[in-house]
């Protein structure tokens, strides 16, 4: 990897490699990403918030750092990242703005499915030579021109769930697909230079599928592409989730990000993929946790020097916000270890606890954070309350909200496959 400038690393990063076994790879790509956010996302990221703008200064500056290009395979010019070192390292970018590190997620996805995920699935000899041949045409978009890939999920229904087949439908004509629907909650809409569409493909005569689901990278330029609505939400300003229309939108068959029917087996036998949301509000626990630190002991910059550590309330509360903290951190962390294919029950039930986890309590600890440092750390001045805001939309995120954790993990737990009453 090409390192960033030298410059003093002021933040412990969230999981120390000695303690954690990390490789000396994922060491070394946390520690750029640290760097990173810390010289080049932090001092934007106010920006970003109070403007509602989508970050395209900060991609600019990945794609220079070969960030876009985290989970594309090393021989295919790609940093080369799995699952796990992609999660560290984009908990380290998440600390510094939450906004740039969800839509980065949202890119990198089409390049974790399609690269490391894939190879764990079966595919047939002569699809998945040509599945390699189609990804690498998308990849040589990223690497070289710095393209942006996004990946609308939600419709307003089950399907982001994983309920019910995606009601935007591809139909089959020659040379390719014509796409119809609408994506709501669509990050990077007007931005991304490729969108990541789910949908389903139509079969005359029969019921839409979720086994047909498709994944088709569509331009941004394609006719019947448009994005509509206004974008002013709570918090996560800076993804500009709007909503994309596709009428008769034409793609050829090399749109295939995933050959068809293979998203259904990767929904099915590797689960884990929905946990990719979860590292940015990871990061957004350490980043509430290191405000309050710098605020009581007075070092927090751009506010007077005055400390207020020696107060019983105040330490505390710290010492709260470090055991929920580390308890996040170390489900969260075996969590992100188990990530496989066809993983057992407890795996598969710790992974919705660690996503209810990480989504709960970064809320949790940005609300006692603003307790323990009072009425200063409200002020859009100061990153907290920014933090505050972002960390509220998580636990609404699909597919896998904490509702539906919850739910899963109540009915799994007190029921059998197969079992029924």
């Amino acid at each position: 990897m090409d390192a960033l400038p030298a410059t003093t690393l002021e933040d412990a990063p969230i999981f120390d490699a000695e303690a954690f076994r990390l490789t000396p790879f994922e060491a070394e790509l946390t520690a750029k990403a640290r760097r990173f956010g810390a010289t080049v996302l932090a001092p934007r990221a106010a920006r970003w918030d109070r403007e509602a703008a989508f970050p395209t200064d900060n991609y600019r500056d990945m794609h220079r750092e070969g960030l876009l290009g985290i989970c594309i395979p090393e021989d295919e010019g790609g940093l080369g990242a799995d699952f796990r070192a992609y999660c560290m390292t984009a908990a380290e970018l998440g600390r510094y703005c939450g906004a740039t590190a969800l839509t980065w997620n949202m890119h990198v996805c089409s390049t974790l499915w399609t690269g490391a995920l894939t190879e764990d699935l079966d595919i047939p000899g002569d699809a998945r030579a040509e599945h390699r041949r189609r990804r690498r045409m998308h990849y040589d978009r990223i690497l070289a021109d710095g393209a942006i890939y996004s990946q609308p999920f939600s419709e307003g229904g089950a399907a982001a769930a994983g309920a019910a087949a995606f009601g935007t439908t591809a139909r089959r004509v020659e040379g390719g697909f014509l796409i119809n629907g609408k994506k709501i909650f669509a990050s990077l809409a007007g931005h991304a230079n490729y969108y990541g569409i789910l949908c389903t493909e139509v079969h005359d005569g029969e019921k839409l599928s979720r086994r047909d689901t498709l994944y088709l990278g569509v331009p941004a330029t394609a006719p019947g592409v448009t994005v509509e609505g206004e974008w002013d939400p709570l918090g996560m300003r800076g993804t500009v989730s709007r909503n994309l229309i596709f009428k008769d939108v034409f793609v050829p068959e090399d749109a295939a990000l995933m050959p068809p029917g293979l998203y259904f087996q990767a929904a099915t036998r590797w689960p884990h993929m929905f946990m990719t949301l979860s590292p940015t509000y990871m990061g957004i626990c350490q980043a509430a946790y290191d405000f309050t630190v710098k605020y009581l002991r007075g070092e927090v910059p751009g506010t007077p020097p005055v400390k207020r550590r020696m107060y019983p309330t105040k330490q505390i509360a710290v010492a709260q916000m470090r055991i929920m903290l580390e308890q996040t951190k170390a489900l969260w962390f075996q969590a992100i270890t188990d990530a496989r294919p066809d993983p057992t029950k407890d795996q598969m039930m710790r992974a919705l606890a660690a996503q209810y986890t990480v989504m709960e309590n970064a809320n949790a600890l940005c609300a006692l954070a603003i307790r323990t440092c009072g009425g200063q750390s409200m002020l859009k001045s100061l990153p907290l309350e920014r933090m505050y805001r972002d960390s509220r939309c998580g636990a609404l995120m699909l597919p896998w909200t904490a509702e539906l954790c919850l739910d899963r993990l109540g009915r799994d737990t007190l029921y059998e496959k197969g079992e029924v009453d």
